[in-house]
């Protein structure tokens, strides 16, 4: 069926049919058994704790008639005791162990043992081997359009928000469920929370998006206003289904700047309601800026901000999300008095590179307003970060058009380092602000990244998983940014630098992306560039790097991926410096004793 936003027509594609062998399809079959205690899909998975019912592709109807399928676990004891609440996946992925994605597309299973998981679980989902042990039902369903539910799939919108609304009503009205449904899962399966609580399903309790992004163009398909399509084409084809697609990489390509469509795929906080559960990382190349802003938009108290210190798959299996994920339901969805509301606002982690991350740093608001030092440095002809303004003026350049590997290589990449004299920790948002020229062509991707070096000179790198659960050595661990994180980036192409002050923060510039602003030869145009949320420690001696280069130096997610980000550069990229030309870094920087004073406050 045709689908358009405020008028203009979406460009669909044939979804990838679920026959593929690649789908992993297991037929559509509605059917209800039970799972005993104990059962286990092979003899390397997870048992199930308790008695389960297990009923398989119900109908679940939506309000223009299309017929969704959803798989139900439940507590075999629902039959008889009290109804108990819902936890819903809205996956596209394939629901309980269908689908291309597993984690072994990463290597290592980014530590996840077989045996931490059941095989029932949908992508990035909760295990349904846990969950009814613990009084809650789990419901994988497969949204419209994918694989077996009638319709056409659409991304991120408010219709993806609406067809959210009907699934949630629907379900509520089950005989053994209490009424009361909550929304949980990684990525995708967070980044549709946005918009379906937006909708105000009345039934819906509470979400908890596990890293989500929330605003499709600006974070993630078009950060910056570069194009970032490997990634999404790629996804695109692991979306399985019997109709049409909705094709946002096509729609980028018909429409780059900002309309209506795309308006429509930036989730508005300012209609949640409901309770948050709003998880973090600094690690993702996809989510980290959305889960913060998702954070910092709802417009009322009753959200919580962890910021973990690993990788969220393996985050979302540990024991420690679990229990606190369960506290929070339980309070929410069970009513349960478990001092829960006195969790601390903002629980964080910091980053050390090259020793041990610190956890559950408490502070008092995100983003970080005392004590932190809005420290402005501004960039030398030395290659150094200077707190005061350099007397000369300069330039210096790099080539902008090598190859983007997505490998570390650190080639026509500029450097400004500083270094601390103190124990200090950068948490928050920084800001490059630079004066840039060029006269090869009429714009510029402009690529910013913050590395951490220590005291001997070598930059460092961040391995996001536990190496005894990766069960690798340091050496061994590849270079996927999954697994490895080099440090927090921003990205800008010159022609959309316009930047909308009013919809700006002190700590992020907004960028309208309504209009292609060309620069002319040789012309210096000022350049702000929002670097996102970052957590690190640096001790004395170590420093903090700016690279300024014209390729994406974030590394790929996956090994396909890796070379896949096309460099549209041309020639050579020139960095003014000095009085006339006073390009800058602006940290958010706190001193070591400010952030243990206020964990012992708590």
């Amino acid at each position: 069926m045709p689908y358009n936003v405020a008028g203009i027509s979406v460009i669909q594609r044939d979804a990838p049919s679920p026959t593929l062998l690649q789908a992993h399809y297991h037929g559509l079959k509605e059917e209800s058994r039970i799972l005993p205690k104990g059962h286990r899909k092979d003899a390397t998975r997870k048992a199930f704790r308790v008695d389960t019912i297990y009923e398989r592709d119900i109908k679940v109807v939506v309000r223009d008639g299309s017929v969704l399928r959803a798989d139900v676990y439940r507590p075999a004891e629902t039959v008889t005791k009290d109804p108990i609440p819902i936890l819903l996946a809205w996956s596209p992925y394939g629901k309980s162990g269908t689908g291309s994605f597993t984690l072994d597309i990463v290597p290592g299973r980014v530590g996840v043992a077989l045996s931490q998981t059941s095989g029932y679980e949908s992508f990035e989902a909760l295990d349904p081997a846990e969950w009814p042990a613990r009084g809650y039902a789990i419901v994988n369903i497969n949204p419209k359009g994918s694989f077996d539910s009638e319709g056409d799939l659409v991304w991120h919108s408010s219709e993806g928000g609406r067809n959210g609304y009907d699934v949630i009503e629907y379900l509520a009205q089950l005989p053994w469920c209490n009424g009361k449904v909550a929304l949980v899962g990684n990525s995708w399966l967070a980044m549709v929370q946005w918009f379906i609580a937006a909708q105000r399903p009345p039934h819906l309790a509470c979400i908890a998006p596990l890293e989500g992004s929330s605003d499709l163009y600006r974070e993630s398909l078009c950060r910056g206003g570069v194009p970032y399509t490997a990634f999404w084409g790629y996804l695109e084809e692991c979306l399985f289904g019997l109709n049409m697609a909705e094709d946002p990489v096509a729609m980028l390509k018909a429409y780059p700047l900002q309309n209506a469509y795309w308006a429509d795929k930036s989730a508005d906080m300012s209609k949640i309601e409901i309770p948050a559960y709003v998880l973090a990382s600094y690690s993702t190349g996809l989510h980290t800026v959305g889960s913060f802003r998702g954070f910092e938009e709802i417009p009322h108290d009753k959200k919580w901000l962890s910021v973990h210190a690993t990788q969220e798959w393996y985050d979302l299996y540990s024991n420690e999300r679990t229990d606190d994920l369960n506290r929070y339901f339980d309070c929410y969805l069970r009513g349960k008095d478990n001092g829960w509301e006195s969790t601390p606002r903002v629980r964080l982690s910091t980053l050390g590179f090259n020793s041990e991350p610190e956890t559950n740093h408490i502070l008092p608001s995100w983003p970080p307003v005392q004590p932190t030092r809005s420290t402005t440095l501004y960039l030398s002809e030395q290659n150094e970060l200077l707190s005061t303004q350099p007397t000369g003026d300069a330039t210096l350049s790099y080539r902008s058009d090598v190859p983007t590997t997505q490998e570390d290589a650190q080639v026509e990449e500029l450097a400004f380092e500083y270094t601390f004299n103190r124990r200090t920790y950068l948490i928050g948002y920084s800001k490059a602000v630079l004066y840039m020229s060029t006269r090869d062509s009429d714009d510029m991707d402009v690529f910013a990244c913050l590395r951490k070096v220590d005291a001997e000179g070598k930059v460092l790198r961040n391995i996001n998983i536990p190496l005894k659960d990766l069960k690798m050595n340091a050496e061994e661990v590849p270079l996927l940014n999954s697994l490895v994180y080099i440090g927090p980036s921003g990205i800008l192409r010159a022609s959309h630098r316009k930047v909308d002050e009013t919809k700006s923060k002190p700590h992020w510039p907004f960028h309208p992306h309504d209009e292609r602003q060309p620069v002319r030869s040789g012309e210096v145009v000022r350049l702000e560039i929002g670097i996102w949320p970052a957590g690190i420690v640096y001790e004395p001696g170590e420093k903090l790097s700016l690279r300024v280069a014209g390729h994406h130096m974030v590394l790929a997610e996956f090994e396909p991926l890796r070379g896949g980000f096309q460099n549209a550069n041309k020639g050579y990229h020139t960095v003014h410096v000095g009085p006339e030309y006073p390009s800058h870094l602006v940290l958010p920087l706190l001193d070591s004793e400010d952030v243990l004073k206020d964990n012992r406050q708590h």
